[in-house]
């Protein structure tokens, strides 16, 4: 007997470029995904902040426990850059990851560029129309 829809969290195990942007999602590695996006060393994983200004470490907690494989993360803001709330820059500095917001089209182009000199990035890009 079937059990009825099996919601999985979203997750690419691997590293992949991001080959395009908008309409409130992405694609990389030939698939789709509507939403924002964490990319990290272990892969690309769904991520649900939609509101830049309200980003808080607990955000993070999939990118603290790779801390050692990521030296530079860039945080796509959406349309605009939008600063990173201070309590949030003070803790990804104590886990020795510099943090660089940008626009969301900006970092999705600085992430594959990095991505492909092979560099210790990861990107935690949110989702714009």
């Amino acid at each position: 007997m079937a059990k009825g829809i099996v919601i999985r969290e979203a997750h690419y195990p691997g590293r992949a470029p991001i080959e395009a942007y908008g309409n409130g999602g992405f694609r990389f590695a030939d698939m789709s995904h509507r939403g924002s996006l964490l990319c990290l060393p272990s892969g690309i994983h769904g991520w649900e902040p939609v509101d830049p200004l309200a980003l808080t470490a607990a955000d993070f907690d999939k990118l603290f426990a790779e801390a050692g494989k990521v030296e530079i993360l860039l945080v796509g803001t959406g349309k605009d850059l939008r600063p990173l709330p201070a309590a949030l820059r003070a803790t990804l500095k104590e886990a020795g990851i510099s943090a660089d917001p940008m626009s969301t089209g900006a970092a999705v182009r600085t992430y594959n560029v990095l991505l492909a000199e092979d560099r210790a990035v990861a990107a935690a890009l949110i989702a714009v129309d």
